[in-house]
């Protein structure tokens, strides 16, 4: 009877979202709508989606795991990631949705770079789509890796099955309502997270005896839990608060600055983003105190991840409520799963179609884009089903990888575009490359362990990655010539049109001109 209420509340959930992507697939009428939503996206609805699109299954999955497992030093992540967050909204999201429609009205983040360069040998456009193929694979790979949990926890079912049917049912979903589908479900998925992470652990506290009780049960446990600097380092204290660098270089995420109406919706944006956040990830602390508290009290019962405690969210679900909100709650964890997969893949799709195939100058009809972008989403998904097949594989660790990456080669070239007049395409090129790479080697080969720099410990690859592209970027663009006249001219446009909110493609405007 358990399983059969799951089961209910899985197809409504299921329903509801095929229903928001068939609305949005009504509303889906030319490539720009597919890939930005025809920027006009509200910011409430702006603001949600990203969050959902960042967090999902790590907020309700990885960030509950790493704080059961080792306690309070792992908030200094969701710290860097709160902070990060917060300067994303307030400093990059005004100008770059200003930018990119000055700029060519560039609708992916490859594109902005090209055209805010004026890079006419397209190396920018396609070195990040590359860059963007590549590390979007790991983190499609970690929401497989999510949904097959899910599925454990959820069904009692075999990990594989649950991940391949996570795969499969998101390689489809995709299909439909492009980034407005993505967008619109996000906002469902965002609000019920809210709601979620509020509900489980205030019941869970309450049921082990209310706060003193949890609090007691948790020191416990661990007596150090509580403290933020205890079992910790300070190469790991510095390397989890240096997740919030990478926030400027998330394409899923300010992809959904660029689709805002104007520039001064990112104040509005900015206080709804933020609040959701704070509450959210203050209810996946609370979470992991909660199941503390409750797997002390009650040893007879087990959590289903005992290597890294990322089920705590999905076990204390099904404990707390009766089987139907069990459901609907839990199938709103493998909806906000796939939601992420769903926006990573179009991001990725749009950098294989626009930037990639576009960028040796291939010139693509409507239908040969669609078709194009079908076949990069089920490449993309099939590479990163077969990463996921180890049942090991932590959540957090592959987002991890895959964010560093991000963070390194787009975060300081995103930087350095907005607020740094004198970038030039070369400094850009080398180093977005350069910031990738060391990322990439660093985080799979961990040099800085090899030799002992830090004795046994592994610094977080997005700080040497980081550091890298910015002052390779820097030093570069001071070497080579400055960029043209035309890129100057739309870098003060951008900021005049900063103060109206409103912003035009001088670049449509040119054969008028001539």
């Amino acid at each position: 009877m358990d399983l059969a209420f799951k089961l209910v509340a899985l197809a409504v959930y299921f329903g509801a979202m095929i229903g928001i992507g068939l609305y949005a697939f009504r509303k889906t009428k030319g490539g720009e709508d597919y890939m930005l939503g025809g920027r006009q996206l509200h910011p409430f609805v702006a603001a949600l989606s990203a969050g959902a699109s960042d967090m999902s299954g790590w907020l309700l999955m990885g960030l509950p795991g790493a704080l059961y497992m080792s306690g309070m030093v792992e908030a200094w992540i969701a710290i860097g990631l709160t902070i990060g967050a917060g300067l994303n909204w307030i400093f990059v999201a005004p100008r770059l949705r200003q930018y990119t429609q000055i700029a060519g009205n560039a609708i992916t983040v490859p594109s902005f770079f090209g055209n805010r360069l004026h890079d006419r040998t397209n190396i920018l456009r396609i070195a990040a789509g590359l860059i963007i193929l590549v590390f979007f694979t790991f983190y499609v790979s970690s929401g497989m890796v999510a949904g097959g949990v899910f599925f454990q926890s959820m069904f009692g079912g075999p990990y594989l099955v649950g991940m391949l049917l996570v795969g499969g049912v998101t390689i489809v979903y995709t299909l439909f309502g492009g980034f407005l589908g993505a967008s619109y479900t996000d906002v469902v998925q965002g609000l019920i997270m809210l709601v979620s992470l509020l509900v489980v652990p205030i019941t869970a506290m309450f049921v082990v005896g209310g706060p003193a009780a949890m609090f007691d049960s948790v020191r416990e446990v661990d007596p150090s839990f509580g403290s933020l600097v205890s079992g910790g380092t300070w190469v790991g204290i510095l390397s989890a608060v240096a997740w919030g660098l990478g926030y400027f270089g998330q394409p899923h995420i300010i992809v959904r600055f660029m689709a805002l109406r104007s520039s001064r919706d990112a104040k509005y944006g900015t206080v709804v983003g933020m609040s959701w956040m704070i509450l959210c990830v203050g209810g996946a602390v609370f979470t992991a105190m909660a199941g503390l508290a409750y797997f002390q009290q009650n040893q007879d019962v087990q959590i289903t991840d005992a290597t890294n405690g990322e089920s705590v969210f999905l076990d204390l679900a099904q404990i707390l409520f009766h089987p139907l909100i069990a459901g609907i709650l839990l199938a709103a964890v493998l909806a906000a799963i796939m939601s992420t997969v769903s926006s990573q893949l179009i991001v990725t799709t749009s950098a294989l179609v626009e930037d990639i195939v576009g960028g040796v100058g291939v010139k693509l009809g409507d239908v040969a884009k669609l078709w194009g972008g079908r076949i990069g989403v089920l490449v993309v998904s099939v590479i990163a089903v077969v990463l996921a097949l180890d049942p090991d594989s932590s959540v957090l660790a592959l987002v991890a990888f895959a964010w560093a990456g991000f963070g390194s080669a787009f975060g300081p070239i995103v930087l350095l575009s907005l607020f740094w007049r004198r970038l030039t395409m070369a400094g850009a090129a080398v180093g977005m490359v350069a910031g990738a790479v060391v990322a990439f080697v660093w985080g799979q080969f961990e040099p800085d362990v090899t030799i002992g720099l830090f004795g046994e410990q592994h610094l977080y690859e997005i700080i040497p990655g980081f550091a890298t592209c910015l002052v390779l970027a820097v030093v570069f663009s001071l070497i080579t010539p400055q960029p043209p006249a035309k890129a100057m001219e739309e870098f003060d446009d951008m900021l005049d049109s900063l103060a109206t909110g409103e912003a035009r493609d001088r670049s449509a405007e040119e054969p008028a001109a001539a």
